[in-house]
């Protein structure tokens, strides 16, 4: 089950009974699972995509990345994985698509920040 106790004894008191609180779990791993693959489908279907990292020696305020890949895996509801650019990458902690051309990654160690990735400049500004 992917809810721990406390929220599992909120959800018996708002009235689900263990089936519900099942498939209540099972739902946020499905739109996990989905997230995840909308995400990767995103990054799947670009070569270049637009960012609003802060990124000391970029030339312009949303700069230009070249994606290699996406890898992410998923466990309940905690999504990890590697975006990997041309010529370096980021851990992934948690993301979302926003639509069909804007999500949002939350990247670890070296960037620790919620970066939104647009498939054009402009969708950024």
């Amino acid at each position: 089950m992917h809810f721990d106790q406390r929220t599992q004894r909120a959800l018996r008191e708002a009235g689900l009974d263990a089936d519900g609180i099942e498939a209540a779990s099972d739902a946020v791993v499905s739109a996990t699972e989905e997230t995840a693959d909308d995400l990767v489908e995103f990054f799947d279907g670009r070569d270049i995509v637009y960012s609003d990292m802060d990124m000391a020696h970029a030339a312009s305020d949303y700069p230009e990345h070249a994606v290699e890949y996406l890898d992410l895996t998923t466990h309940a509801d905690e999504m990890r994985g590697w975006l990997r650019f041309d010529t370096w990458g980021a851990y992934v902690e948690d993301g979302r698509v926003l639509d069909d051309n804007l999500v949002e990654l939350t990247l670890g160690p070296t960037i620790h920040d919620r970066v939104l990735f647009a498939d054009t400049r402009e969708r950024l500004e």
